[in-house]
């Protein structure tokens, strides 16, 4: 690579004057021009403007609380006992969770003792009663028909729920 010369004797040209100079006393700008110190512009503030960052309003990888939706739940195999001549359904529901006065509309339930699949899964639900023997896994109901026999079944895919279930 060569040596460049120190240019103490030579002249150059302004670009924005275009007046001749000594080499030594020129200066490059922002925008490229090669203009005398006299005539140097720095570049102005609004061409190129502080970045503005809002303040943190969030952290990372933050997990709020919330209140999930109530779903139905999968009923275990033939959860539904009926006894002759009577309109209370005993429910098996393990580990259900809910307590007396709640609404439950049971879902794909079939028929049982008599009980008819239309009155099991009736739109408006059933208000439950807690169950004496083992409220945590079982509860009951007042059915709308009288059981003829008694009887466990209800079938496999029989779920329970809120009336309106979120979609």
């Amino acid at each position: 690579m060569s040596n460049f010369s120190k240019g103490k004797y030579a002249k150059a040209i302004s670009d924005r004057s275009g007046m001749e100079f000594p080499y030594r006393e020129m200066v490059t700008e922002w925008n490229g021009s090669f203009v005398h110190v006299s005539e140097f512009e720095a570049k102005h503030p609004q061409l190129e403007p502080k970045r503005f960052t809002a303040d943190g309003q969030g952290l990372p990888q933050a997990r709020p609380a919330r209140t999930e939706t109530p779903v139905p739940r999968l009923l275990p195999l033939n959860p539904f006992i009926t006894t002759a001549s009577s309109t209370t359904v005993r429910v098996r529901e393990p580990n259900h969770g809910r307590s007396a006065g709640d609404v439950v509309r049971f879902r794909d339930a079939m028929n049982v003792g008599g009980i008819t699949e239309t009155a099991m899964n009736k739109d408006a639900g059933y208000t439950i009663a807690s169950d004496g023997t083992d409220p945590t896994n079982y509860y009951t109901f007042t059915s709308d028909e009288t059981a003829t026999i008694t009887q466990t079944g209800g079938g496999g895919s029989a779920s329970a729920g809120p009336v309106n279930v979120q979609n």
